[in-house]
């Protein structure tokens, strides 16, 4: 399999809540109006604490600096994972399950911190630049690496890097074992042609920047109690957009503008972390993907500045919900 290193330069924000007016232009041309941005790489995410965006430096530029921004540190660079030259698509698992054990483990192991963002179309594994040298020596003997270079992919070797491998790989890191919440809400994975964006820009602008409710507001900080979740995801990366909503979201939008697998599967999120988890914690995603891997159940994943998010096909979530009560140790409860 290959590996592609995209080309691509991130940062990682977070928006508040209460500071989202100061940002609905710049968000709403980096959406709607891509003639009058450079930017090829963008997500945003709602959650209930706040608007997590994820985007290349031509669309950074857009976010002004304030009070409401948070802006992670680092340049954060997108990896995919490809078969015979084409992204990876379908197989018996979809999603972080294929790479768990080739890509994510691996990382965990070498304490290289993965910001993951799973999208319809594939899955992008956000490592941060000056971490490239450890990720290239780990993963060289299991994929060929690329670096995409103007549209074109050029072979990397590890002689291109300085060997990065940490000396203490080899010792036994026992990583936290973070609390998970199982809302009630049933997601789908979503995609939509970009020509017909248009037709759905007054329902995306209202879902994304006008439905918070005082009543939301106050359910949101209910903690483990949240019966559902407010969580809805958008992304345009390089021409192809991906959406993630709830059911009650899907069907304020035209049933026959947005598309899914032929199965119309639904998903269900298992929230990982009881307290923010920051950026700098290993092995987060490997301690979700390693379990589910190892039983073949497929699993998107979302990473964002606050919390993780992984959605497993809804029926899955008993057998999911067993195996992480298990992981910690604890018994499981409905």
């Amino acid at each position: 399999m290959d590996l592609q290193i995209l080309d691509h330069r991130l940062r990682v924000t977070s928006i508040s809540k209460n500071g989202l007016v100061n940002y609905t232009h710049p968000l709403i041309k980096l959406i709607f109006l891509r003639n009058r941005t450079r930017c090829k790489f963008f997500s945003l995410t709602e959650t209930p604490e706040n608007y997590t965006v994820v985007l290349d430096e031509e669309g950074f530029k857009e976010l002004a600096p304030s009070e409401h921004l948070q802006v992670e540190s680092s340049i954060w660079l997108p990896l995919n994972v490809a078969s015979n030259g084409n992204a990876s698509s379908s197989s018996q698992a979809v999603g972080v399950t294929k790479i768990a054990k080739s890509v994510i483990a691996p990382l965990a192991q070498q304490h290289v911190s993965v910001f993951m963002l799973s999208t319809y179309q594939t899955d992008f594994i956000l490592v941060r630049e000056k971490d490239l040298s450890v990720v290239i020596n780990t993963l060289n003997e299991e994929f060929n690496i690329f670096k995409e270079v103007e549209g074109e992919y050029v072979p990397v070797g590890c002689q291109d890097f300085t060997n990065g491998l940490l000396k203490n790989a080899k010792e036994a890191v026992q990583p936290t074992v973070h609390p998970v919440l199982i809302p009630q809400n049933q997601f789908c994975v979503m995609s939509l042609d970009p020509d017909t964006l248009p037709s759905i820009a007054t329902t995306l602008i209202d879902v994304l920047f006008y439905s918070n409710s005082p009543k939301e507001e106050s359910e949101s900080s209910t903690g483990q109690d949240l019966e559902c979740i407010k969580f809805f995801s958008f992304s345009l990366i390089d021409g192809y957009i991906s959406l993630v909503m709830d059911t009650e979201a899907q069907r304020r939008f035209p049933a026959d503008l947005l598309f899914t697998s032929s199965s119309g599967e639904l998903w269900r999120m298992v929230r990982i972390g009881g307290q923010p988890l920051g950026f700098d914690e290993c092995g987060i995603v490997a301690q979700i993907s390693q379990p589910l891997a190892d039983g073949d159940i497929s699993a998107y994943y979302i990473s964002t500045f606050s919390f993780d998010h992984a959605l497993v096909p809804e029926e899955d979530i008993v057998s999911v919900t067993d195996m992480l009560h298990h992981q910690r140790n604890e018994p499981s409860t409905t």
